[in-house]
């Protein structure tokens, strides 16, 4: 063939043929982008098995990220009040003191009822069958004064200015302590105290205190002669300063009750009245051993939370009631004690409310914070006078007198809180009871 005719001749493919035969050359491209998105999903499972956590953990670091902008950006705290106890702990760069506060506490003045007042009222021949009556129905007498249901109702009122019974009623109302202890009491500015009556339990040393609170805190621990023989029996004996370790031990004479468990209120509720200078408490049980630092605390359950007072919540009840079938149940105070009591506070209204405003209803009272201030005394004198007039069970009348006196600057902290305070070591020995309460204090 001529090479003329073989250069005319043209070949057509089609667009099907060209598909086909171009087929073979894009198949391994697509099994390697498969292979390649299997491998990187594997790759990606692996590494989500391995950093799970971190990724859990990523939204709460923002989230504290963002509160502490937050709180960065919050105003600053008040200042400190010009009488302020002073830097007492500088290793925290928090001044301690009295805290200005954007309330103000309803009671600016308490005074406080005294035989020098009600002498003719209490101590007239007309009255002196009534007032032994009343003495031995309720366990009033020349330490408690004889606060009669009016008197009760009224001191239950808020006023500027309030005039009420809170023990100390009589010079010969016992609860004598020498001139020597009151001497070193009116010094106490931040006072740690417990009591140890009728030679139950040990003084058990407190523990983590701060180097600068020390010389600015006072402990003091009050006895009887019960339980000061007892501890010298075991070789405890009060130094010449008056001190045991830490405790200056405060030996109290003439006690007003024959119920121990009554007497320990007195220095458990009536702190202000013990230490006339005192500008903050804490309260311990004496089956505790306190183990922070006293200004932390302050700092902690007070200062940080614009309170005058902190008690610790129940751990097992809300209700005054289900805490009455306790009481009884346990055989803390006899039935018909708690009836009586739990009787006139129905009359009185009380609900039976889990909460009372805001804070939970039922406390567990063995360890107490608060600042010693008109208002706060107000409470402890109508809380002491409930505990007088009715069971010893202070547990069960602090919920009325928290419905009773809605006061500001009351708060509760956790039971893991109170536990983070002390140690639990427990009651030593049986507490002996008194065989007659202090002739003095008699109505008779």
């Amino acid at each position: 063939m001529p090479s003329s005719t073989i250069r005319s001749i043209s070949i057509t493919v089609s667009d099907e043929d060209g598909g086909a035969a171009a087929a073979p050359t894009r198949r391994p491209r697509a099994g390697r982008r498969k292979a390649a998105a299997r491998g990187l999903g594997q790759r990606a499972a692996r590494l989500l098995a391995r950093w799970w956590p971190v990724l859990l953990l990523l939204p709460a670091v923002a989230l504290l990220l963002f509160e502490a902008s937050r709180l960065r950006g919050s105003p600053p705290a008040p200042a400190a009040h010009a009488s302020s106890l002073g830097r007492l702990d500088p290793t925290t760069h928090l001044v301690r003191g009295v805290r200005e506060r954007t309330r103000r506490d309803s009671v600016v003045k308490i005074t406080y009822k005294s035989d020098d007042d009600d002498y003719d009222t209490y101590h007239s021949d007309a009255n002196s069958t009534y007032l032994l009556q009343h003495a031995e129905a309720t366990r009033f007498n020349l330490f408690t004064g004889f606060q009669t249901l009016s008197e009760r109702e009224d001191s239950f009122k808020v006023n500027e200015t309030v005039n009420v019974h809170c023990g100390f009623y009589s010079d010969t109302g016992g609860f004598k302590i020498s001139e020597d202890d009151r001497r070193y009491m009116r010094t106490c500015k931040v006072v740690v105290s417990t009591c140890a009556f009728g030679g139950g339990d040990d003084l058990y040393q407190p523990i983590g205190m701060a180097n600068s609170s020390f010389g600015r805190v006072c402990y003091a621990a009050f006895w009887d002669e019960v339980t000061l023989s007892t501890q010298e029996a075991e070789g405890k004996v009060i130094g010449g300063d008056g001190m045991i370790g830490t405790w200056r031990i405060i030996v109290v004479k003439s006690l007003p009750f024959v119920d121990q468990r009554l007497n320990g209120k007195i220095p458990k509720m009536l702190t202000h009245r013990l230490f006339p200078e005192a500008r903050y408490s804490i309260w311990v049980d004496s089956k505790y051993q306190f183990r922070r630092d006293p200004i932390a605390v302050l700092e902690a359950l007070l200062w940080r939370t614009n309170s005058t007072f902190a008690i610790s919540e129940h751990g097992a009840r809300s209700n005054i009631y289900d805490e009455g079938k306790a009481i009884v149940q346990k055989h803390k105070a006899t039935p018909e004690e708690v009836e009586v009591q739990l009787t006139q506070y129905r009359q009185d209204g009380m609900p039976s409310e889990k909460r009372l405003h805001g804070l939970k209803a039922l406390a567990e009272a063995s360890i107490i914070v608060r600042e010693l201030t008109p208002a706060l005394n107000h409470f402890m004198c109508a809380w002491f006078n409930e505990v007088v007039r009715f069971t010893s069970r202070d547990q069960l009348s602090f919920p009325y007198v928290l419905w009773r006196i809605n006061m500001p600057g009351m708060s509760m902290f956790p039971v893991c809180s109170r536990r983070d305070l002390v140690n639990s070591l427990g009651h030593t020995r049986k507490v002996k009871p008194l065989t007659q309460t202090n002739p003095e204090s008699s109505a008779s």
